[in-house]
This record gives structure tokens, sequence and C-alpha cells, in this order.
């Protein structure tokens, strides 16, 4: 499965309309624009390796500059560990035989398969819902 770009372009245009309206200041908004760059950077690198895709590294940029500087550190670390977690239960389930009829299934063959690559996107999503309750956004709504 892909990350398609059109995911996170609206992210950004969405963060780019609704910061300003929320009354995220203007440095704020340039020291989330940095942290974004930060884990780009970080996830360029892991690109480059073949560790993760290139939807997976805008994603996690994108919702970096979301979750913000205060917590960036937090969103990744919480990412890989929801990574780690996912790929050690991938490679179990790969590990074991599934009948015919759960093969059918495209999605269930192609999680199976040792010839894809884990959904990373899954882990990154769920480390941005573990640490957005505790971003700024949310707070503001308390």
């Amino acid at each position: 499965m892909k990350i398609r770009n059109e995911l996170v372009v609206f992210l950004l245009a969405a963060y780019a309309a609704l910061a300003p309206l929320a009354g995220v200041s203007v440095a704020e908004i340039g020291w989330n624009a940095a942290a974004a760059l930060s884990v780009f950077s970080a996830m360029f690198l892991f690109f480059c390796l073949g560790w993760i895709g290139g939807g997976d590294a805008k994603l996690a940029s994108v919702i970096a500059l979301w979750i913000g500087a205060d917590h960036a550190l937090d969103f990744l670390v919480y990412t890989a560990l929801f990574g780690g977690a996912l790929t050690l239960i991938i490679l179990q389930f790969r590990s074991i035989g599934l009948p015919p009829q759960y093969l059918r299934s495209s999605w269930i063959a192609r999680l199976h398969s040792t010839n894809s690559g884990v959904p990373y996107g899954v882990a990154i999503a769920a480390g941005a819902l573990f640490i957005f309750p505790n971003t700024a956004w949310m707070t503001a709504l308390s």
C-alpha cells in the first residue's frame, strides 16, 4: 500500500491554514517547521537505506509539523517502538502457514508475503495518535 502524495499535501495545507487561525505564533510555526525538516532528514536517511518507503518519510515529516517541536522526539521514539512491535508481529505472522481461504484476500496475501515490506505507515499513525493528546492542539481544547 502506498501513502498518497495528496494526503501529505492536504495535511501540509491544513496546517498552513489552521495554525495561524488557532493562534500559533510565527516563531512556533518556524520551530515546528524545523522539527518537521529534522524528521524528514532522518526519514530520508532511512528511505535511502531501504528501511522505509518515501511516503512514510513524507507522512512522518508532516505529522511532526502538526505534533510540534516540543513533541517531535517523543513522536519518533513512539513510532520506532510501535514499528518494532509491528515488525515482530509481522515476522511471526509470516512464519506460520495460512489456510488458502485467507490467502485469497489480496491484502492478507501481501502482508504474509516475505517479498513485501512492513507497512510502517501504521506505526507512524500509532505514534502520532499516542502523542497527539499531549500537543498544544489538544491542550488548547481543554
